[in-house]
C-alpha cells in the first residue's frame, strides 16, 4: 500500500534498493520510576516494544470516556529496572559506530517536564548517561590513532584544514607561549560531580576503525533559549560591577548546504575526560529554574556537537595526507530538548511563562515539521517543510533530508497526573516512526595500499634491531689485512690466525657471560616467580582494599552529591522563605499603613461632621433669626398700615373738615423699612442648600394667598428671597458650588506655591454672570478682563483660573436697581478638587429711570401730593413715635 502511494513499481529490485537507501526514525520510550510522593500510575509496559495507557480513577467520569486504555508500540521499550548501559548498548553505540566509520547522527529525548531526559542524556555520579560512554566509546577506539594537537584546524566556515607537523609544532608553541600552561596534575583533577561518571572497563570498543587513517575530535555546545542560540563554551570576563550580556549566534549554512552555528567556539580534545570536562563547564551556564514540577527544570534546548575529523596517511604510512578533499568530517549531535508543560500546573510567572512558551512553540514547530514529512512521504505531496520557524527545526534539517540517522528516546513518567500531555507525547513518539529518511552517501576511497601503517611501524622496529647488531659487530676487535704478496710469507696467516682466536676467545666470552647472565636470569626468574606469587597475593589483598576503598568513595560521592542537592534545595526554600517573609512584612506595613490612614479619615470625618453640624445649627439659628425679624417687620408694616386707615376714616368722619382732595399716591417714607442685619451690613452669607429659602417662598405665598382670599388689600412687599437679595436660580447655582467646595473640604485647601503678580495681569477670572441678570445698558459696568464668562460654574472651568466672581442684581428696599461683585480666590484642594474662598462684596448702585418721588408729609398730618402707588406711608415724626 505505501509503494502503491509513492507510486513506485512493485518490482523487487526497486522495492530493494528504494528500502536500502531509506530507513525510517528510530524511536525509543524508557518509563522513569513512580515518585515517592506519586500515588498512581497510568502506564503498563506489555511487551519489549509495547506500552498501555489507561486513564487514571475518576478522569473517564470527568472526560465522559473519551479516553480509553489505549497502546503505543516502539522500536524498544526500557522499563524502570533497564540500566545505562543497556540503554547506551541499544540506542548510542550504533550511532557511534557510524560516526567512526565518517556518517553523521542525531539523537534527541523528548518528554515532559520531570520524565527524565537529563538523566537518561546526561546521567548522574556512577551512572553515566548516554553522552559521557559515547565519549569514552569514541575516544577507547581511536586513541591509538590520535593525531598531534593543531594538526588538523577549523576554519569559520564549517569546514577542517589540515595542517603539516612543522605549522602544527609552531601552532603549540605559539598557544603554550599565550596561554597558562597547565601541570599534569591539574589536568587530571576533574570536577568531583563527574569524576566517576562510567568505569573504565564499562566504555565500548568500535570494529570498524582504519588503521590507515588520522583522528581528532572536536566538541561544541550550544543552547536555544527563547528561539535564540547561545555558546556556553563562550569565554567572557566576569564582571560583578556590570555583567556582560551572552552574544546570540546565527545559523549558516556551509558550501555542502549543511546548517551550522556561525561563530561558535569549537575545542580540541584528547581524552574522553577532557572532552566530559568541556561539557560541565558548559553545562553550568545552562539555564535551569525551579518550578512546581521540578526543582531544577531545564529552561532551553541543549545540543553537544561531537565533531570527528579524520584523514588517510601518505603513501609511506607517516603523515597525514596534506589534501583537503580527503578530511572526511563527521558529527555526533546530542540533543536533551526542554520538556513540554503547562503554566497552569507548574504556577509559572514573569519571565517562566514566556520560557514556557517559546519552548512549547518550538516543540509544535518540530511536531509541525514531522507531520509534514509524513505527509509528503505517504501521500507523495510536496508541502514545504517549515524548518525555519525555529532555531531547533533549522538547525538540524539537513538530518531529516538525509544527512545521517535520526533516533529519538521518548521520557515518560508513569505519574497520573501527567496522563494528558503523555497522551500527547505518545502519539507525536508514533508518528514519527513513520518518517522516512535518505541514507547518507558513503566517504569516497583515497586509492592508497591499506596497511601503510603497521608496514611502517614494521619497519622502524627492524631498523632499530639491525642498528642493535650492527653496534655489536663493530663492538669486536677488526680483523688485520689478509694479502698474501709472498710464498713465504709468514707473518700474514699468524696474524690473522691470531686475529681470529682473539675474536673467537671474544665471542666465548660473551657467550659464557650470555650464560652465565642466563642462568643468573633463571635463577633470578625463579626468585621473580616466588616474589611474584607473594605479590599476587598481596595485590588481591591490596586490590580487595581498594575494591572497598572505592566503594566507600563512591558512597562518599554519592553522599557528597545528595547533601549537595540537598543543599541547594535548602537554599532554594530559604530563599522562598525569605522572599515570602519580605512580601508578608511588605503587606503588613501596608495593612498597618492602610488602618492607620483608616483611622486618620474617621477622626477627620468624624471632626468634619461635628464642625458641619456645628455650623449648619449656627446657619439655622441664623435664619430662624432673621425670619423672625422679617416676619415682625410684616406685623409693623401691617400696624402701621391699619393706623394710617383708622385716621384717614377718623379725619373723613370729623364734622366741618372739608373734603379731602382727590385721591393720589400716597407718599412713600424717605427712610427704608428695616431689613435684617446680615442685609443691612451688606456681608450676608449666602446658603448653601435651597431647603430653608425655598420654605421661606413657600411660607410668604401661602400668606399672600391667605391676605388675598380674604379681601385685604395692601402694600405688596416683595418675598423673603427677594428680602435677602437673592432669586432662586442664583440660590440653586451657589448651592451647587458651596456643595461642591464641601465634598471637596474633606483636606483643608492648599494654596499653590507661587502666584503671579496680581499688577502683571497674571491671573485669571472666572466672571460667574447668571442668565437672570438684567442688562442696565450704562457706564458703571463690572470690567474684567482675562476672565472666562460663564452662567453656571464648573470644576473644569475653576481649574483653568485663579480669582472668582459672581455678579448679583436684586432689589433694593428703597426701589434702586444693586449689583454686587461678590469676590474671591479658587483654591485646590488635597483630594483633587477646586474650592472658592469668598474675600471681598462690591457694591454697584444705578436708581431706576422710572422710579417714583418720595414726598413727605408736613408735620400736621396733612396728605402729600403726588403718586402714592407704592402705598401710604407715614410722615417721619409718626414713625418715630
Amino acid at each position: 500500500y505505501l509503494f502503491y502511494i509513492l507510486e513506485i513499481p512493485k518490482t523487487p529490485l526497486v522495492i530493494f534498493n528504494w528500502l536500502k537507501s531509506h530507513f525510517s526514525v528510530m524511536v525509543y520510550c524508557r518509563v522513569r520510576p513512580l515518585g515517592q510522593d506519586d500515588k498512581e500510575c497510568c502506564i503498563e509496559v506489555i511487551s519489549s516494544s509495547t506500552i498501555q495507557l489507561h486513564a487514571p480513577e475518576g478522569f473517564k467520569t470527568n472526560r465522559n470516556g473519551e479516553y480509553k486504555e489505549t497502546q503505543y508500540s516502539f522500536k524498544k521499550v526500557f522499563g524502570v529496572s533497564i540500566s545505562q548501559t543497556d540503554l547506551f548498548e541499544h540506542v548510542a553505540k550504533p550511532l557511534v559506530d557510524d560516526l567512526i566509520s565518517g556518517k553523521n547522527g542525531l539523537l534527541f529525548t523528548y518528554g515532559v517536564t520531570g520524565s527524565g531526559k537529563t538523566f537518561t542524556m546526561t546521567g548522574s555520579p556512577g551512572e553515566g548517561g548516554l553522552l559521557p560512554r559515547s565519549l569514552y566509546m569514541i575516544f577507547n577506539s581511536i586513541s591509538p590513532y590520535q593525531a598531534k594537537r593543531y594538526v588538523f584546524k577549523t576554519d569559520d566556515k564549517n569546514g577542517m584544514e589540515v595542517q603539516s607537523e612543522v605549522e602544527a609544532l609552531l601552532e603549540r608553541q605559539r598557544r603554550d607561549h599565550v596561554s597558562i600552561p597547565k601541570t599534569p596534575s591539574s589536568r587530571q583533577k576533574l570536577d568531583p560531580e563527574i569524576a566517576d561518571m562510567i568505569k573504565t572497563e564499562d566504555a565500548y570498543q568500535t570494529e570498524g576503525v582504519d588503521e590507515d587513517s588520522s583522528y581528532c575530535v572536536f566538541v561544541s555546545y550550544v543552547e536555544i533559549y527563547n528561539n535564540y542560540i547561545y555558546d556556553l563554551l563562550e569565554e567572557t570576563q566576569d564582571d560583578v560591577i556590570k555583567p556582560k550580556a551572552p552574544q546570540s549566534r546565527s545559523l549558516r549554512e556551509d558550501q555542502n548546504h549543511n546548517m551550522y552555528v556561525a561563530g561558535c567556539m569549537e575545542v580540541e580534545v584528547k581524552s574522553a575526560e577532557e572532552a566530559f570536562q568541556v561539557f560541565w563547564r558548559g553545562q553550568k551556564k545552562r539555564k535551569v529554574a525551579n518550578t512546581r514540577l521540578n526543582r531544577e527544570s531545564s529552561r532551553s534546548h541543549s545540543v553537544f556537537i561531537i565533531k570527528l575529523a579524520q584523514a588517510p596517511l601518505d603513501a609511506e604510512g607517516d603523515n597525514v595526507l596534506q589534501d583537503k578533499n580527503q578530511v572526511t568530517v563527521s558529527q555526533l549531535c546530542l540533543v536533551d530538548l526542554a520538556g513540554s508543560e503547562r503554566t497552569g500546573r507548574t504556577g509559572a510567572e514573569g519571565t517562566r511563562v514566556r520560557e514556557a512558551g517559546n519552548i512549547n512553540q518550538s516543540l509544535l514547530t518540530l511536531r509541525t515539521c514531522i507531520e509534514i514529512l509524513r505527509e509528503n512521504q505517504m501521500c507523495g505531496t510536496s508541502k514545504m517543510v517549515p524548518y525555519r520557524d525555529s532555531k531547533i527545526t533549522h538547525l538540524f534539517k539537513n538530518y531529516f533530508d538525509g544527512e545521517g540517522k535520526v533516533r529519538m528516546v521518548v521520557c515518560v513518567n508513569p505519574n497520573a497526573d501527567d496522563y494528558e500531555e503523555t497522551l500527547l507525547v505518545m502519539r507525536f513518539a508514533e508518528m514519527t516512526q513513520e518518517v522516512e529518511v535518505a541514507r547518507p552517501v558513503e566517504r569516497p576511497i583515497c586509492g592508497f595500499t591499506p596497511g601503510r601503517r603497521h608496514r611502517n611501524q614494521a619497519f622502524k622496529e627492524e631498523l632499530t634491531h639491525f642498528h642493535v647488531l650492527t653496534n655489536l659487530v663493530q663492538s669486536l676487535p677488526p680483523l688485520p689485512s689478509s694479502e698474501v704478496t709472498d710464498p713465504h710469507d709468514d707473518i700474514t696467516l699468524p696474524r690473522l690466525i691470531e686475529a681470529l682466536e682473539n675474536r673467537q676467545r671474544i665471542r666465548q666470552t660473551i657467550v659464557d657471560e650470555y650464560n652465565r647472565k642466563d642462568s643468573n636470569m633463571v635463577s633470578t626468574e625463579n626468585i621473580l616467580q616466588e616474589q611474584n606469587v607473594k605479590l599476587l597475593e598481596k595485590d588481591q589483598l591490596i586490590q580487595s582494599g581498594k575494591m572497598e576503598i572505592e566503594r566507600l568513595e563512591k558512597k562518599i560521592k554519592t553522599q557528597e552529591y545528595k547533601i549537595d542537592v540537598l543543599q541547594k534545595t535548602t537554599k532554594n526554600y530559604e530563599d522562598d522563605k525569605r522572599s515570602m517573609q519580605q512580601e508578608l512584612e511588605t503587606r503588613e506595613q501596608r495593612l498597618h499603613r492602610e488602618l492607620s490612614e483608616k483611622r486618620r479619615m474617621e477622626q477627620r470625618m468624624q471632626g468634619m461632621v461635628t464642625d458641619t453640624q456645628h455650623k449648619w445649627e449656627k446657619e439655622c439659628d441664623r435664619r430662624v433669626n432673621a425670619m423672625q425679624l422679617t416676619m415682625q417687620n410684616k406685623l409693623w408694616v401691617k400696624d402701621e398700615k391699619l393706623k394710617q386707615l383708622k385716621a384717614i376714616v377718623t379725619e373723613s368722619k370729623t364734622p366741618g373738615r372739608p373734603d379731602p382732595p382727590e385721591e393720589g399716591p400716597p407718599k412713600r417714607s424717605a427712610s427704608p423699612s428695616p431689613l435684617p442685619q446680615g442685609a443691612q451690613d451688606g456681608s450676608e452669607s449666602y446658603p448653601s442648600s435651597s431647603t430653608s429659602i425655598r420654605s421661606c417662598i413657600s411660607a410668604d405665598s401661602t400668606a399672600s394667598r391667605a391676605r388675598r382670599k380674604n379681601g385685604e388689600e395692601g402694600v405688596c412687599f416683595p418675598s423673603p428671597t427677594k428680602v435677602l437679595g437673592l432669586n432662586e436660580r442664583i440660590v440653586d447655582a451657589l448651592r451647587l458650588t458651596l456643595l461642591k467646595s464641601y465634598l471637596d473640604q474633606t483636606s483643608t485647601p492648599v494654596r499653590p506655591l507661587h502666584r503671579r503678580s496680581r499688577s502683571a495681569g497674571g491671573e485669571k477670572w472666572v466672571d460667574h454672570k447668571p442668565a437672570s441678570n438684567l442688562d442696565l445698558g450704562t457706564v458703571l459696568q463690572p470690567l474684567i478682563p482675562n476672565a472666562i464668562h460663564v452662567s453656571t460654574p464648573s470644576e473644569k472651568t475653576l481649574a483653568k483660573c485663579d480669582r472668582y466672581v459672581l455678579t448679583h442684581q436684586e432689589v433694593a428696599s428703597d426701589g434702586e436697581i444693586e449689583t454686587k461683585l461678590i469676590k474671591g480666590d479658587v483654591m485646590k484642594t488635597r483630594g483633587g478638587g477646586q474650592s472658592v474662598q469668598f474675600t471681598d462684596i462690591e457694591t454697584l448702585k444705578q436708581a431706576l429711570t422710572n422710579a417714583p418721588g418720595r414726598k413727605r408729609r408736613s408735620s400736621e398730618g396733612a396728605p402729600a401730593t403726588g403718586n402714592q402707588n407704592d402705598g401710604a406711608w407715614t410722615d417721619v415724626e409718626t414713625r418715630v413715635s
